[in-house]
């Protein structure tokens, strides 16, 4: 029996730590499939089976082998499955994209530049319709992850180390974010007794078993099969003792982390600098450049036209349902304040009866949150049964789309409030007017009207800190996902 359960130990614990590889093995394996299938069904639908490249007289199959090897060897040299991206954030998708586009980027330079006819059908259906795929199939298995988290498989266990406050504003941040890689075991604590005791009252960490130790962590991993020590906090550790504890470590099979008191920063501004032996930490200061705004004004452009002409037979049948509805105009707008406190007219369908604003001061004293920076009424009495499915399907922001295509609002951005709202404001706040607001945001697709005034504005805050085109993206595709399956409107 002892020798049984030490087997399935070593097995979880093995298990644990090569998680990465063994998700990395699936994902390689989808992708070699996409790439494989994309590439000669586009041979084969668009040029035939005996086409030869012109003025070569070399045949497409040798041309699309050469061509799946490259894209499959440039997602590999890009670290689309390094254990850094995989599982968590939009990064892996950037990767993804990026290396297609300089893949299909460096094909058509070198095409123009040796002057070899390669057929243009053939490489404007191979990337898009590629690049696409594998986004999707990356996405896929990332639903499944999830799924693996949920039963606490995929996971690295890990034992946090550190002072309490620090341990826990590390597990409270955790605890806030489901389906991380991150599964606490454990918790030592750092410092003297009487501090050890009080954790047991902490709310965040009462269910993580406190631990103790004579700075034998590999015994420590071995008692509850992690294999991994995050670190919250030196204040108790010398930069002697962490060495000491990094050089306990076995190599490959247990990991380090480091976890700075930074919160709410994105992988891409964090860069790691050694300077006279000591490990920086350089945080680049959010900034949006002129080429980065110029992309975002484009994309707004460009998807709000789109949006307006495919979406234009609902927007004349939502109009009659609203007209239907109750005695009023069809579209109702609204002063909001927007970029940098510059006010706008918002616009929206007519979800309300009419003259509804004079109740709004009651209907928030009445609830009790008068005082708090956003203006959400519960089971509003105000809305018709009609402006109800509107906003349940956020079908009522539709009109915004004119807002974009006029430069007042973003496709993806902080919500717009009222000035009232704006008042309340802090300091910290006050930086959601650094950028043009949204008609989707992070806070609409992390829990919408469900969320506290706290956690969305560290949402929106997150996001005009480390906005990217591929995190707009990202947050569209989500916001459809949540209009579909609402949760949180009201």
């Amino acid at each position: 029996m002892g020798s049984d359960a030490r087997s399935v130990r070593e097995d979880t614990t093995r298990s644990a730590i090569h998680w990465t590889e063994r998700y990395a093995r699936r994902i390689r394996f989808t992708d070699i499939v996409v790439v494989v299938i994309v590439v000669f069904a586009t041979q084969l639908l668009w040029l035939g089976t005996t086409t030869q490249l012109a003025g070569v007289g070399v045949e497409y199959w040798g041309v699309s082998i050469a061509l799946a090897a490259l894209w499959l060897i440039v997602l590999e040299m890009y670290g689309s499955r390094s254990s850094r991206v995989i599982g968590a954030g939009s990064d892996e998708y950037r990767v993804i994209f990026d290396a297609s586009l300089r893949l299909f980027g460096i094909t058509a330079i070198v095409s123009l530049l040796f002057q070899i006819d390669f057929s243009r059908g053939y490489l404007l259906i191979a990337f898009p319709v590629g690049t696409v795929l594998l986004l999707v199939t990356r996405w896929l298995w990332r639903q499944w992850l999830r799924r693996q988290r949920r039963n606490e498989l995929f996971v690295s266990r890990a034992i946090l180390i550190g002072s309490q406050r620090a341990s826990n504003s590390v597990v409270e941040d955790l605890n806030r974010l489901s389906g991380t890689d991150l599964m606490l075991v454990g918790i030592c604590i750092t410092g003297d007794d009487d501090e050890v005791s009080e954790y047991n009252d902490v709310e965040h960490g009462g269910a993580l078993p406190v631990m103790r130790t004579a700075r034998d962590y590999v015994e420590l991993m071995e008692q509850v099969n992690a294999d991994t020590l995050v670190i919250a906090s030196n204040e108790h550790l010398s930069p002697a003792d962490i060495n000491d504890i990094s050089w306990q470590l076995t190599p490959g099979r247990h990991h380090l982390i480091m976890a700075p008191s930074l919160t709410n920063i994105a992988g891409p501004r964090l860069s790691v600098r050694p300077v006279a032996g000591l490990p920086l930490i350089h945080v680049e200061t959010p900034k949006m450049e002129v080429r980065e705004t110029i992309l975002k004004r484009l994309f707004d452009v460009c998807g709000s036209l789109l949006i307006l002409l495919i979406l234009s037979p609902l927007f004349l049948l939502l109009s009659i349902l609203v007209k239907l509805s109750s005695p009023g105009p069809v579209f109702y707008t609204q002063e909001r304040i927007g970029r940098l406190g510059a006010p706008f007219q918002i616009r929206k369908f007519r979800t309300m009866r009419q003259d509804s604003d004079g109740m709004l001061a009651e209907l928030l004293k009445a609830q009790g949150t008068d005082q708090s920076p956003l203006f959400k009424i519960r089971s509003d009495p105000r809305v018709t049964r009609v402006g109800a499915f509107l906003r349940k399907y956020s079908l009522d922001e539709l009109p915004q789309l004119v807002n974009v295509l006029f430069g007042e609002m973003s496709l993806v951005g902080p919500r717009p409030q009222r000035e009232g709202e704006v008042a309340l404001y802090d300091e910290a706040a006050k930086r959601r007017l650094v950028v043009k607001p949204g008609m989707s945001g992070l806070w609409q697709v992390s829990g919408r009207s469900n969320l506290e005034w706290e956690d969305a504005i560290r949402l929106d805050l997150y996001y005009v800190e480390n906005w990217s085109l591929t995190s707009d993206l990202a947050i569209l595709f989500k916001t459809f996902r949540e209009v579909i399956s609402p949760t949180g409107a009201y």
